[in-house]
């Protein structure tokens, strides 16, 4: 008897296991059928990788960046869907729809923490990597870009175009536009002309019934929302129109590497009263790491000052000795060049790369990271530093840096309900600490985990607060998730005031109106504020 009492739990799992794995074939072939029934081009067949597929594995991988969620571990799609037409999108969202699969929309691959590829429920994956073309227009500066394509690509284009023009957007040139316009979009013209997401002027998207909407049939909360709301909540947006904007035919870039033993730490702190109130024409970042010592033996703390200026050196050098002659800036430490060279210097290529290096969708290194984001609205003391110092000194750290991105002018005179980004006026600076590591398995990650987390614990009070605010496109789960189904206002505020403060409350508003049901989410989702489900007792 007892033997028959302990079997019946497992013959009843292995029915419902069974049942489940029948169920999820079912669902998996009828979305198939359904794309080739619904799709005007019958070559869709030739886009869609199912997990038998060869190319499966390699079209996957192949534009992930952080290895944290490249593990057999993962959540794998379904299927994926490398749309070579607009049409060819519609039919995977109605089709997602009709068999309850739920749709995840990759760029670059950036995700920090993998969204745009992951999943815990069944879905598929719309890559758009062959919907990538630009179109340049000189005269009335302007660049119609579709999702797919990268912000290098984007930049190769322009630069084939004019030398005197450029796009606001930043300097990893994998990066995807569709992610990085979508949440806002740094770069290094901000403090000149603001986000990227400031600059886009119309955008063709894909809403949950299927329709191509451009600004004006989506309206203009919709096309509030999708400049700066993030990626993933309202829709697939298949191509952007943003503005080119001007710069000089010749900037100066300058690198300033300085160390404790030179006083990094009084200039770290002078930095804080002077980057954000420079002219706007220049831009000083600082990314902070432990290096090795001219002291055998030991390790020491390097600052490295990173400058954009939208002139010639000898402009700028009786600008930076009078507002920050703390750094002791030399000619030698600067180049005049090009803008777009100075996007190579920034992404870290060495001197004399093509431009052709901008095409590769590769970041040009792998590794798995974590990363957080904060905004500092008063300067931090000396000791902070100090702190921050020593923990950089532990074993996890050796491979962690933090980016400290100044802010001023246009950022501080753009309003913060302008788009949904808010963080305008009144920040200094934003900080991001990343840590990374290239060893495998569970425990190394946990460990490089734990030790982030400690860091942004330890910074707590020398940052924005009420809410402390966070960046959307450095995606960090830690600071609160839905449980991507209809979750409540309240639990999605928590990371929802971070990374949009006032605005979240109308970004809710406007994904109840175009999309009650909550279709297009993930864990860091706008929600609606009430599902029609829920209205209707399902």
């Amino acid at each position: 008897m007892k033997l028959l009492i302990s079997s019946i739990p497992f013959v009843f799992v292995l029915l419902l296991s069974s049942h489940c794995i029948a169920s999820a074939d079912d669902t998996h072939q009828s979305f198939l059928q359904c794309l080739s029934q619904h799709s005007e081009n019958t070559s869709i067949s030739k886009v869609i990788y199912t997990r038998n597929n060869s190319s499966y594995s390699s079209i996957l991988e192949f534009t992930i960046q952080n290895l944290r969620f490249s593990t057999p571990a993962t959540p794998k799609p379904l299927v994926i869907i490398k749309p070579l037409q607009v049409s060819q999108v519609q039919s995977v969202i109605n089709c997602s729809q009709k068999y309850g699969l739920q749709v995840r929309v990759r760029s670059g691959g950036h995700d920090y923490e993998g969204l745009s590829y992951v999943s815990e429920v069944p879905f598929v994956v719309i890559d758009l990597i062959d919907l990538r073309s630009i179109s340049i227009d000189a005269e009335e500066k302007v660049a119609w870009v579709q999702g797919g394509a990268t912000i290098g690509e984007l930049y190769y284009k322009v630069a084939n175009k004019s030398r005197t023009l450029a796009i606001p957007a930043g300097v990893c040139p994998s990066v995807g536009v569709g992610g990085h316009f979508s949440g806002g979009g740094y770069g290094l013209l901000f403090r000149k002309y603001g986000l990227a997401a400031d600059n886009i002027v119309d955008a063709h998207l894909i809403d949950v019934k299927g329709r191509l909407l451009d600004r004006k049939s989506m309206g203009e909360d919709l096309f509030w929302a999708i400049r700066g709301g993030g990626g993933g909540s309202f829709g697939v947006v298949v191509a952007w129109k943003i503005k080119l904007v001007d710069v000089p035919s010749s900037v100066t870039v300058c690198s300033a590497k300085r160390t404790l033993e030179q006083n990094l730490t009084k200039i770290i702190h002078r930095w804080q009263y002077v980057a954000d109130k420079t002219d706007e024409d220049l831009l000083i970042t600082i990314t902070l790491r432990n290096v090795n010592s001219t002291i055998k033996g030991k390790r020491t703390m390097q600052g490295s000052f990173e400058s954009l200026f939208l002139g010639g050196v000898d402009g700028l050098l009786p600008l930076m000795h009078s507002s920050f002659p703390e750094l002791g800036l030399v000619k030698e430490e600067c180049k005049e060049t090009s803008w777009v060279e100075s996007v190579l210097h920034f992404a870290r290529f060495e001197d004399g790369e093509s431009l052709d290096v901008l095409l590769s969708r590769i970041s040009i290194v792998k590794s798995s990271f974590k990363s957080k984001s904060d905004y500092v609205r008063e300067p931090m003391p000396e000791a902070a530093f100090e702190g921050i110092y020593r923990m950089f000194y532990e074993k996890e750290g050796e491979n962690a840096e933090i980016i400290m991105f100044p802010y001023g002018g246009k950022m501080s005179e753009i309003s913060e309900s302008e788009i949904p980004f808010p963080h305008r006026a009144g920040n200094i600076y934003k900080m991001t600490p990343t840590v990374s590591w290239n060893e495998g398995g569970s425990e190394a990650s946990q460990r490089h985990i734990n030790w982030i987390r400690r860091l942004y614990s330890f910074l707590a009070p020398f940052v924005s607060k009420n809410p402390r605010a966070a960046y959307v496109n450095y995606r960090d789960l830690d600071i609160g998730t839905n449980n991507i189904g209809y979750t409540s206002y309240k639990q999605a505020s928590i990371w929802g005031k971070k990374y949009f403060k006032n605005n979240f409350d109308r970004l809710v508003h406007v994904k109840t109106e175009v999309d009650p049901d909550n279709f297009f989410r993930h864990e860091q989702s706008i929600p609606p504020l009430l599902s029609s489900r829920k209205k209707r007792g399902d």
